[in-house]
């Protein structure tokens, strides 16, 4: 059996593991954030419809 090289395999495994668990809780955090920001966008844009409700509710076309 060859014990230097099981624990070298075994240490590398771990650190790719580490990493890639590092690598998918940063983009958690980016989509999170992401997701907040178009959230509060469209709080806003609701937010001034309740505002000026009358805005935007017609059209006024001459020909």
């Amino acid at each position: 059996m060859d014990i230097p090289g099981l624990s070298m395999a075994l240490a590398q495994t771990k650190v790719q593991s580490d990493f890639s668990v590092a690598m998918l809780s940063k983009a958690m955090d980016l989509g999170e954030t992401l997701g907040d920001g178009m959230v509060a966008m469209l709080d806003s844009a609701a937010m001034e419809n309740s505002v000026t409700p009358h805005i935007g509710g017609n059209i006024d076309i001459m020909i």
